[in-house]
């Protein structure tokens, strides 16, 4: 197992600044953000550290020749946009450049991308899975053609306003991930699996990793912190955001011992990113090098 970086919580730096950055703090990888260019509304979206829309053999040598002069490693492309949005002209814009990403892993021979199943968040689970049948296996199988594994994350996206009333990625449980996994019975489709999003769900976030030990193709370390007096305040159907922040690996509700634990236990052998959205660390640019610092200091001592 290596620990890596997602590059997203340094979006005005240059591919090469992150590897530097991810290479002094001691990280082995990382996860490389690859949005299409220009702005987004979502924090942590919207980054571009490989524009896959311009990946030429130039530039794809250029890439790997840069890694491999630092001796860090791609763990994988990540994007992250809502492919089942209820408009269907943004999703397939977005299906669009799920598979461009998938294009460049093939092209970089980095066989791991990260993104998001999507969920249209004013219609119930049914009528999402029935979108997720209509739009998922033309993606897994483009996936099987590039011979590149496709990790969904299990965030619910289910945050702020704007995602509620359903939250914006169906692929949030257990019980929803077998019935992806039957639905679309192929080895490149599996879980980037984070346990801050089981946790946040008051779910077990232990005991789904030996069964689906074989679908867990990458790993985010993020952390958050519940606050039961927020919960007694406003009840677990408000926001999340009432009652939790997000926080880096070591400073919230997970027991990383037990976690990575559980890794070692299935011979995880893959990287593991730490994801960081916290904003405690986010008043200046020394401070997100403080969060990438404390955060591997905090992970790496049970590796």
């Amino acid at each position: 197992m290596k620990i890596g970086l997602l590059s997203a919580i340094l979006p005005n730096c240059s591919f090469e600044e992150v590897i530097n950055i991810a290479k002094e703090n001691g990280y082995k990888s990382v996860e490389l953000a690859c949005w299409p260019k220009g702005k987004s509304n979502r924090r942590y979206a919207g980054v571009t550290h490989i524009d896959v829309d311009d990946l030429s053999d130039e530039k794809r040598d250029y890439i790997l020749n840069y890694v491999k002069s630092k001796d860090v490693e791609i763990a994988c492309l990540g994007y992250y946009p809502n492919p089942l949005d209820p408009d269907e002209e943004k999703r397939l814009v977005y299906i669009e450049h799920i598979k461009k990403v998938i294009k460049a892993a093939n092209i970089l021979g980095v066989n791991r991308v990260s993104t998001f199943i999507g969920k249209n968040q004013f219609i119930n689970e049914d009528e999402n899975f029935e979108l997720f049948k209509k739009y998922w296996p033309s993606i897994i199988a483009y996936a099987e053609e590039n011979k590149v594994y496709v990790g969904i994350e299990n965030c619910p996206m289910y945050f702020t306003k704007d995602e509620w009333p359903g939250g914006q990625n169906l692929a949030s449980s257990p019980f929803m991930w077998r019935k992806m996994f039957e639905a679309i019975p192929s080895d490149y489709f599996g879980l980037s699996y984070d346990p801050s999003h089981l946790y946040l769900q008051r779910m077990d976030y232990l005991k789904p990793i030996k069964e689906f030990k074989d679908k867990i193709f990458h790993i985010h370390f993020k952390d958050i912190k519940l606050f039961n007096d927020l919960i007694d305040e406003y009840g677990i159907f408000t926001y999340p955001l009432n009652y939790m922040k997000p926080k880096i690996p070591g400073e919230g509700g997970i027991d990383w011992e037990l976690f990575v634990n559980e890794l070692k236990s299935i011979n995880y052998k893959y990287h593991a990113c730490v994801e960081i959205e916290d904003k405690d660390y986010e008043d200046s640019f020394e401070s997100v090098l403080k969060a990438i610092k404390n955060s591997y200091d905090n992970v790496i001592k049970y590796l």
